[in-house]
């Protein structure tokens, strides 16, 4: 099944087109973004100008094309505050309608701050705690507390980039004074939403759309001297978004586009929407913010899949959203989840068993666990090299859920989890700083070692159990039948792991006589 998503923003019109994997899955096969700026001027004069008028129509007529082209089953299409706030908001639906035989729903700020928490949740794994989240728009701002189960408070104000330009009515740099007046307003309007949503309690700030998705990264660029593969699930410091605020207050619009990672589509209101930000996360008492994706076209996916579950199948059943983006491509790739979730689970145990000498963390062995669950995808392509090709998929692949960092180190030690070990004179390996290779060599080294106790994929093997002293680890594997083949693969590969905790490894069953390698 084939869907589009077309999201009629106040300062961007969005398309993105998805093949639906199964009720809460979809893949992303293409996005169209047009800053139209529908809302520019609306909220001084209560109609859409005839420039954004036609241009709007010509942007949703060429994304109707586009997706009948690409052979989709259903369009979905809403219309956010831009539209209803104009007076000739419906005149301009109406003419959507005759043109593209396509009906938008005209949905309220409250309806959009549902379907915009669905989409986060679907992105960022938030699991049981509150999240708060925040989706600075043109011309409103969404507000949702919520978790994997429930939506606490939702609620949209009426604050929002181009509305706020529209009151002060000057893109150039603003003075102590303006700002002032800004911010005030800003907290007036505010200041009761944000009371609500810390009586209720939450653990992380998130936030979505254009304008925040844009400062995080230009502030992340700016503090990390680097750019982001995928913004999301990075944090941002509330510092470095001061830093980068007062930079782009104190420009001319012509210049706050030499700021890496701001468009100069943007450069008209970026610095209103900073201000705005700052003041929302100050009111929310935090100092970082989680940045996302996902936004509201993909939570009117979502949500049409939910009213309509009855016509997708369901192939995989997971509720944690990291499991389920690595479910879909273990399916999607055509390789066994069954056996790769239990060499995943012989992997962490030998983890744990070995942290003492290891000294890694959570972060470290989640890592581990998604390269174990993704190791062999590449088999897809072809098994000779399946450790490189599998790196390859995973490199192009939707990383919802992960951050650069936890993507970048999974792909490694897929890539070193069978044939050469990682070595400097390796480009990509040398390229990691000296704390990654090691956790590299290291994790590289456990999962050799599991993927070779499931050498006959019987999962004859149930346990491992690490006794380490001084410069010695014995490795006690426990499981039913004969398991010689499965003894005979692990003590073949524990090489990297011996030289990457600078031990002897010796590797021991009942049924086989234990073997040393130094």
């Amino acid at each position: 099944m084939k869907l589009a998503a077309i999201d009629i923003g106040t300062n961007s019109i969005h398309m993105i087109v998805v093949d639906v994997l199964q009720r809460r899955n979809f893949e992303i096969v293409d996005r169209e973004k047009e800053m139209v700026k529908l809302g520019a001027g609306v909220f001084a004069t209560n109609r859409l100008s005839d420039r954004a008028f036609d241009t709007g129509l010509e942007t949703i007529q060429r994304y109707v094309q586009l997706a009948d082209q690409l052979g989709v089953d259903e369009i979905i299409t809403a219309a956010t505050s831009a539209i209803r706030e104009a007076q000739n908001g419906e005149a301009f639906l109406n003419q959507v309608v005759r043109r593209t035989q396509i009906a938008p729903r005209m949905i309220s700020g409250k309806e959009e701050a549902r379907l915009i928490f669905l989409a986060v949740r679907n992105a960022i794994a938030i699991a049981d705690e509150n999240a708060l989240v925040l989706d600075i728009g043109g011309g409103s701002t969404e507000v949702v507390v919520g978790n994997q189960d429930q939506i606490r408070l939702g609620t949209s104000l009426k604050l929002g980039v181009l509305r706020l330009l529209d009151m002060v009515a000057d893109q150039g740099p603003m003075g102590d004074e303006a700002r002032g007046v800004l911010e005030s307003h800003i907290r007036f309007l505010a200041q009761q939403t944000l009371a609500e949503a810390r009586e209720i309690g939450f653990t992380q700030v998130i936030g979505t759309s254009g304008t925040i998705r844009t400062l995080g990264e230009a502030a992340y660029r700016a503090k990390q001297e680097k750019s982001l593969r995928s913004v999301n699930a990075e944090v941002v410091q509330l510092s470095a978004l001061q830093d980068l605020t007062e930079q782009l207050i104190s420009l001319k619009p012509s210049k706050r586009a030499d700021i890496d990672g701001i468009s100069e589509k943007r450069t008209d209101a970026i610095h209103l929407g900073g201000i705005l930000l700052l003041q929302l996360l100050e009111m929310a008492e935090t100092n970082a913010i989680t940045l996302c994706d996902a936004s509201l076209r993909e939570g009117l996916i979502l949500d049409y899949l939910e009213r309509h579950s009855q016509n997708v199948v369901t192939l995989i059943p997971h509720q944690d959203l990291r499991h389920r983006k690595a479910a879909q491509l273990v399916y999607k790739y055509g390789s066994d989840w069954e056996g790769n979730t239990h060499i995943a689970a012989l992997a962490c145990q030998l983890f744990d068993q070995t942290q003492t000498r290891h000294s890694l963390g959570d972060l470290e062995r989640s890592v581990l666990e998604y390269a174990a669950l993704l190791h062999d995808i590449g088999q897809y392509i072809s098994f000779r090299g399946h450790h490189k090709n599998s790196r390859y998929i995973l490199k192009r692949a939707d990383p919802r859920g992960f951050t650069d960092e936890e993507m970048l180190l999974i792909g490694h030690v897929i890539r070193y989890h069978r044939k050469a070990h990682p070595t400097k004179k390796h480009k990509k390996y040398k390229r990691l700083s000296d704390s990654q290779q090691q956790i590299v060599r290291v994790l590289a080294g456990l999962l050799r070692i599991a993927v070779g106790l499931d050498r006959t994929k019987n999962q004859l093997v149930k346990s491992v159990s690490c006794q380490i002293e001084d410069q010695m680890m014995e490795i006690n594997v426990g499981g039913d039948g004969d398991l010689a083949l499965e003894m005979w693969a692990a003590e073949g590969d524990r090489d990297l792991l011996a030289e990457a905790l600078d031990c002897t490894v010796h590797i021991q069953s009942s049924s086989l006589e234990s073997l040393k390698v130094s």
